[in-house]
């Protein structure tokens, strides 16, 4: 739905880095038009902004949230690292009990935090991939910054706002 807003959680410098990487070398590049990202929210309408402004601003007033790269994802057709985090699922929580009514049924459905690194490849492409990446795959930590407000448009994301945690 063009238009709908996207929040994701900011990855650190180092983590964005290292994962857009990993996304540049295995996404198609025709269908990769935006860079590494950990979505939470995929399409909530636009006219809910001011309202979801005004929660993330209170949201990101704490600590940000301790995470990890806690595995694999075979997506079928790519490949994902499934990310862990008590903290960001409060977080998803948080927002959505606020936003009730207004989520889609693939928001309202709970979320699966991940990282997308490849999608829309054959199975047997993703089944490599995962299979070459699992030989030296270590759980890491990973670092959430902050938490991004984005405008979906058709493919693209523009970028509407950054809101960093600043807590102690």
């Amino acid at each position: 739905m063009a238009g709908a807003l996207i929040v994701t959680a900011e990855l650190g410098p180092q983590d964005f880095a290292w994962l857009n990487g990993l996304r540049s070398r295995h996404y198609p590049p025709e269908r990769n038009q935006v860079p590494a990202h950990l979505t939470m929210f995929h399409a909530i309408p636009p006219s809910a902004e001011q309202e979801l402004r005004t929660r993330l601003k209170a949201v990101v007033r704490r600590r940000a949230p301790i995470a990890h790269i806690a595995g694999l994802m075979n997506l079928g057709g790519g490949v994902a690292f499934r990310v862990t985090s008590d903290d960001l699922d409060s977080v998803w929580h948080e927002i959505a009990d606020s936003l009730h009514g207004l989520l889609s049924a693939q928001d309202g459905g709970g979320w699966r935090p991940h990282v997308t690194i490849q999608n829309k490849v054959v199975p047997k492409a993703a089944r490599q991939l995962i299979d070459s990446l699992q030989k030296a795959f270590e759980p890491r930590p990973l670092k959430i910054s902050g938490l991004g407000l984005y405008s979906y448009l058709g493919g693209s994301w523009e970028r509407l706002g950054s809101f960093a945690f600043r807590g102690a």
